[in-house]
């Protein structure tokens, strides 16, 4: 085995965390049911109780589960019950999402992009000016795109000085950048960014938020069409991601 194919075994309570999540979401619990006894449940995921526990306690803590003293643990409807743990879970089992979970996203981010961009251009046009200078030069090719996309939005949630966005933001590292590289493999999509980059740089330059707020809505808006367009590829990338 080379240094570069090893990879450190899972820690029992990730191992049984990720277990529990995959069992949920593939319907082997569904939501309203509840999960075997502590005792035949350890021994079919092959872990000790208090291992077990922990996870059950950290799940339940995350709105999968709901620990009820003397009662079975009941599996909640995550959708409803979940907070952002869960909602970057799900980021890492693609093979389980919805088809319409990727637009989901992009119309929450027409609502949130908007309003980070607003701010950040008010707090820290200096920040702003050198970093979408790179965007204009970027090389022509949907990584490229993808990764200074996901740059650029983390840098601006930073410099809107409000730490939520950031946090939000964070929870689809790695999902972002995969999903990216698959919408900038189209051309006018590189170039409705490209365009994008410079006009909000010509309103960072005139200092104007108003501006950049109305440019960053505009752009929200046409990339949710152009995925829309992409739906066949769409739903097989879904059934890759995560795996």
């Amino acid at each position: 085995m080379t240094e570069n194919n090893w990879k450190a075994p899972k820690k029992p309570n990730h191992y049984a965390e990720e277990s529990l999540v995959n069992a949920i979401l593939d319907g082997t619990f569904p939501p309203g049911s509840t999960l075997p006894g502590e005792r035949e449940l350890a021994a079919q995921l092959g872990i000790t109780r208090p291992t077990l526990r922990e996870a059950i306690q950290r799940l339940a803590r995350d709105g999968w589960l709901t620990v009820q003293q003397g009662k079975p643990t009941l599996v909640n409807n995550f959708w409803q019950d979940g907070g952002l743990n869960v909602l970057s879970a799900l980021v890492q089992h693609g093979q389980h999402l919805p088809p319409n979970f990727i637009l989901n996203l992009l119309e929450i981010r027409l609502h949130l992009a908007p309003a980070y961009i607003r701010a950040a251009v008010a707090n820290r046009p200096d920040l702003l000016e050198e970093l979408l200078a790179k965007g204009l030069a970027l090389p022509d090719t949907p990584e490229a795109f993808a990764a200074f996309d996901w740059q650029l939005h983390r840098e601006l949630t930073i410099a809107s000085g409000n730490p939520i966005y950031t946090l939000i933001l964070n929870g689809f590292a790695g999902f972002y950048e995969q999903i990216a590289r698959l919408y900038f493999s189209r051309p006018e999509a590189r170039a409705l960014s490209r365009e994008f980059y410079g006009a909000l740089q010509t309103a960072v330059f005139q200092h104007n938020p108003e501006q950049a707020e109305q440019i960053a809505r505009n752009v929200m808006q046409q990339s949710i069409i152009m995925w829309q367009q992409t739906k066949g590829e769409n739903h097989a990338t879904l059934e890759r991601l995560g795996r």
